[in-house]
């Protein structure tokens, strides 16, 4: 049990007190997405600040029956829009191109992992699906992006 402690200590500074510490709430999990916004490269700076950023608990029921996804905590996150590679001038507006974080799911995979800085999973995600408003496909993004293996 002492190692245990040694490295909480370590990584949270010596004699942190868990007592009042709460999970992540929405605006945290919003705040890591909008930072991993801000720090990608010139090239993506343009085309993520055209997608709005929503963080829910869960995926609604509705996106779940389109994926045909039966377990909320499978889905941590989602583009929804047209990709840049299939926008068109003839497109209906009105319709903004999102990306949905869902936070329980995020939470989850992270406490699974139990190694992993909260803040590089949601980044993971958001970088992900801002992959799919660029055109790439779970393919594309799958051969240069080895994180779910």
């Amino acid at each position: 049990m002492r190692e245990v402690q040694s490295g909480l200590e370590v990584a949270m500074g010596e004699g942190y007190d868990w007592a009042d510490v709460t999970a992540p709430g929405i605006e945290e999990i919003e705040a890591l997405a909008e930072a991993a916004r801000a720090a990608l490269p010139p090239a993506f700076a343009k085309a993520a600040a055209e997608v709005a950023i929503r963080v829910e608990e869960f995926a609604s029921e509705a996106m779940l029956a389109d994926l045909g996804i039966e377990d909320p905590f499978e889905l941590t996150g989602l583009y929804d829009g047209i990709p840049l590679t299939e926008k068109s001038v003839m497109d209906p507006g009105g319709h903004a191109d999102v990306i949905w974080l869902f936070r329980r799911p995020i939470l989850d995979e992270w406490v699974s992992r139990g190694n992993e800085p909260l803040g590089a999973l949601v980044t993971h995600v958001f970088v992900h699906e801002l992959a799919h408003h660029l055109g790439w496909s779970d393919g594309d993004i799958s051969s240069i992006d080895r994180w779910w293996e």
